[in-house]
C-alpha cells in the first residue's frame, strides 16, 4: 500500500511539473507555479524560509520523501531504472556509501554559492537539470504536436490551437542537457538511484537530516532470514543485509523492499530513540544560514568593440551585438541579483513568447537566461517570466511596473543607419518605440530637407528592444540596447 501511494503521488507531481516546463503559453503557471517554488534550490535562492522549514521538517519526520515524490529528476531516474531492470529478476545490489564524493560535491556547491560560481550549482541541481532536459528535448516534441493540431484545426475552421516556432535557443544548453540525460540514465539503468546518492548535492543535504528521521525503514532481526531479497530490490543500494542495517541517509523511501520481503521482516516505522541533539540543531541552524546567505560575487563585464557592418534586410539574418552589460528582465533588479538567485531551470525561457530570453553561454552566468532581440522584443505588457520564476531571480512585476522599469537604454550607431549608409528614409525605431524615447531629427543640422536620423532620450527609454528588433539594418542593427547593472524606475 505504501509503495502504491508513493508511486501515485510521484506520478502526479512528475506529470504536473513536466507540464509546467512544457507550457509555452504561460497559462499553467498560475495553477502549477507553486510546484517549482517548493523545489529546494529555488527555495534557497528565493530565501523562502517557510518552504525550507517545511522541506527540512518533512525530511526529519519521514525521510527523503522529497527525493522520491517531489523532485522531478528523482522520478525521472525511477523511470530510467524501471526500463533498465526489465527482464532482471534481482536488479540491484548493496554498495557502501561513497561519503568522500558525496560530501565533497556538497562542499563544492556550498563554496560555489558563496563565491558566486553559479554554473557549478546549476549543473548539479536536480530541479534545474530536469528543467533543461524537459526544455531541450520534451518541449520541441510538445510543440510539434501542438502545431500538428493547429494545422488540423485550421482545416475545419477552428482556431483553438495556434502554431508556434520551434528553434534551438542554445546549442550549449542542448549539449549540457543531453550529457545530463545520458549520465543520469546510465547510472539509473545500471543501479537505480546512483545519481541521487552519490552526486546530487540536494540528496546529500537531505540525507544528513534523514539519517535521524522519526520514521525509518527498519529490519527485524528476529524475522530476517538473510535472504538478500530486500537488498536486491533496493534502488538506493542502501540495505546491508549481512549487517541488517539500512543507510537512512541514502534511503529514498521507494518502498520496494517492504513489498518484496516474504517474512515481514522489514517495515517502515518509527525509529528507535530518535535523537534531536545539539549537533542536529547546529546543522539546521547552519543550513538556514546557507539558505539565506547573500552571494557576494559581482559580474565583471567584458568590454569588447562592436563590429559595425551593414547590408540589406532580406539577405542577412540579424545578429546580436556584444553588449558591455548583459540585459536582464524587468523584475530581476540587477545583473548581480539575477546571477545570485537564478537556478538556470529554463522555465522563463520556455514561457517567453517573444523569443527574447535564451540561455547564456558566458561562464559567469552559464545557462542562466539572457535577453537578446534578434527574434523579437520585450513587450512592456508581458510579465510571464516574473510570474513563473520560482527562485525570486525575477521578482513578480505588474505591467505598470514593467512599463516604467529601465533595464537598459538604446544606443545609436551612426555608421549603420540606413539614411546615412543607403540614403533612404527610415523611421522604424521612432514609429515603434512604446515610450516615445526616440525622435527623428535632420541628419544635417539646420537643413530640414535632409534625411532624418534618430536621437535617443535615455531618460525615457526602458530598454525593451523594439527599436533594435525592428531596425532594418543587417546583420547588426543601427540601434541597440545596452544593459544596466542596476535597474531603475523612470
Amino acid at each position: 500500500m505504501l509503495k502504491k501511494i508513493r508511486i501515485s503521488l510521484a506520478v502526479i507531481f512528475y506529470v504536473l511539473i513536466t507540464l509546467l516546463f512544457l507550457d509555452f503559453t504561460g497559462t499553467l503557471h498560475g495553477w502549477l507555479g507553486w510546484m517549482a517554488k517548493i523545489q529546494l534550490l529555488p527555495a534557497v535562492l528565493a530565501h523562502s524560509i517557510g518552504i525550507l522549514l517545511f522541506l527540512f521538517l518533512l525530511t526529519l519526520l519521514f525521510g527523503r520523501i522529497y527525493c522520491s515524490v517531489i523532485c522531478p529528476l528523482g522520478v525521472f531516474q525511477d523511470m530510467m531504472a524501471w526500463m533498465g531492470r526489465r527482464g532482471k529478476k534481482l536488479p540491484y545490489s548493496f554498495s557502501p556509501a561513497k561519503s568522500w564524493l558525496r560530501y565533497g560535491i556538497l562542499g563544492l556547491c556550498v563554496a560555489a554559492m558563496i563565491f558566486g560560481v553559479s554554473a557549478v550549482v546549476s549543473l548539479l541541481d536536480p530541479y534545474a537539470a530536469y528543467g533543461r532536459i524537459a526544455g531541450s528535448f520534451f518541449l520541441p516534441v510538445w510543440q510539434w504536436g501542438n502545431n500538428l493540431l493547429a494545422v488540423i484545426a485550421e482545416r475545419v475552421d477552428s482556431y483553438a490551437f495556434y502554431t508556434t516556432e520551434i528553434w534551438i535557443k542554445s546549442v550549449t544548453t542542448l549539449i549540457v542537457a543531453a550529457a545530463t540525460w545520458v549520465v543520469v540514465a546510465v547510472l539509473a539503468w545500471r543501479n537505480g538511484r546512483t545519481y541521487c546518492n552519490t552526486i546530487c548535492p540536494v540528496g546529500t543535504l537531505l540525507g544528513l537530516l534523514s539519517r535521524n528521521s522519526l520514521f525509518q525503514i527498519k529490519i527485524d532481526e528476529q524475522k530476517c532470514k538473510n535472504c538478500n531479497i530486500c537488498a536486491r530490490y533496493c534502488k538506493a543500494a542502501c540495505i546491508d543485509y549481512k549487517e541488517l542495517k539500512v543507510d537512512h541517509s541514502r534511503c529514498v523511501l521507494c518502498m520496494n523492499c517492504i513489498g518484496k520481503c516474504t517474512n515481514n521482516a522489514i517495515v517502515y516505522t518509527r525509529g528507535v530513540s530518535p535523537k534531536t541533539n545539539e549537533g542536529r540543531k547546529r546543522f539546521l541552524a547552519t543550513s538556514m544560514v546557507m539558505a539565506t546567505s547573500a552571494l557576494q560575487a559581482q559580474i565583471i563585464p567584458k568590454a569588447t568593440d562592436i563590429k559595425v557592418d551593414g547590408g540589406l534586410a532580406d539577405i542577412l539574418d540579424k545578429k546580436s551585438p556584444r553588449r558591455l552589460t548583459p540585459l536582464t528582465p524587468a523584475g530581476s533588479k540587477s545583473a548581480r541579483h539575477m546571477k545570485r538567485h537564478c537556478t538556470a531551470c529554463q522555465l522563463c525561457v520556455t514561457v517567453c513568447s517573444n523569443g527574447v530570453l535564451r540561455p547564456s553561454t558566458s561562464l559567469e552566468t552559464f545557462m542562466q537566461p539572457q535577453m537578446s532581440y534578434e527574434r523579437g522584443y520585450c513587450r512592456p505588457e508581458c510579465v510571464k517570466c516574473s510570474e513563473i520564476c520560482p527562485s525570486g531571480a525575477i521578482k513578480r512585476t505588474s505591467k505598470e511596473e514593467k512599463s516604467s522599469t529601465q533595464i537598459g537604454h538604446a544606443v545609436w550607431v551612426r555608421e549603420r543607419c540606413i539614411p546615412l549608409t543607403d540614403a533612404q528614409p527610415c523611421s522604424n525605431c521612432e514609429r515603434h518605440c512604446p515610450t516615445k524615447a526616440i525622435t527623428m531629427v535632420p541628419s544635417v543640422a539646420g537643413n530640414e530637407e535632409s534625411l532624418k536620423i534618430p536621437t535617443v532620450n535615455e531618460e525615457l527609454c526602458i530598454g525593451c528592444g523594439a527599436c533594435e528588433y525592428l531596425c532594418p539594418s543587417r546583420p547588426l542593427s543601427a540601434i541597440y540596447v545596452e544593459g544596466h547593472q542596476m535597474h531603475r524606475i523612470i
